[in-house]
């Protein structure tokens, strides 16, 4: 099959969920709900996956239950040292470089962390562009909406010729459902339907995807 475009998520998708980065996000994102929301303790981790569940992201249940401000939230939650965590990843890069489709971050998070985390990685030049929460207004992966609106962005190309790169199984799953070629990165879940391929790591993309440049 020949692809035009590759989608890829960014966190624990291009980078490793070893990093520690995500499970520290994790962490501000309780604590945000707590500080500054005011939900008590005890009721945090249910509220929020609930609101995950639900919503796709805890910022639109915060947003619609609680009328949290986004860049408020957002600031808060992503105000991180990202080199402690991330440092420039020359063999992705290597990658990226010499795949002959056109490639998009597709997040959840917004385009401010987005760069942040891409530059750390050493690999900000290496897509065509980024479809963040804000370009979704905010209805987000794995709603069918935010698909055909990354789609539109990316210049109204059809789904069949795409592919998803992500580490959640219900985003994929949407993806699937829409047409697209899916791939799982990481351990984030067990194969299923919804996944055409698994990555152990987004390190191993050549060696799993050779046709992607035109092998196998």
């Amino acid at each position: 099959m020949l692809f035009s475009t590759l989608f890829f998520d960014l966190d624990a998708t291009l980078y490793p969920a070893s990093s520690g980065l995500w499970d520290l996000i994790r962490e501000r994102i309780f604590q945000y709900m707590g500080e500054v929301v005011g939900i008590p303790e005890n009721e945090i981790p249910q509220t929020r996956d609930y609101y995950w569940t639900t919503y796709g992201t805890t910022l639109e249940g915060l947003r619609i239950h609680h009328q949290v401000d986004p860049e408020d939230y957002l600031s808060y939650v992503h105000d991180l040292p990202l080199e402690a965590y991330l440092q420039e990843d020359q063999l992705l890069k290597e990658q990226l470089s010499s795949l002959p489709q056109q490639r998009w971050v597709f997040t959840n998070a917004d385009h401010k962390h987005a760069k942040r985390v891409l530059a750390a990685l050493g690999i900000a030049d290496q897509f065509s562009g980024i479809v963040d929460l804000l370009a979704l207004d905010y209805v987000v992966k794995p709603n069918p909406v935010a698909y055909r609106k990354a789609l539109h962005l990316a210049g109204d190309i059809d789904p069949t010729s795409c592919m998803l790169f992500d580490d959640l199984i219900p985003n994929l799953k949407t993806a699937k459902d829409l047409g697209f070629s899916t791939t799982l990165v990481g351990k984030n879940g067990q194969a299923s339907d919804a996944v055409d391929y698994h990555l152990d790591s987004i390190h191993d993309l050549k060696n799993t995807l050779p046709e992607l440049w035109g092998q196998g």
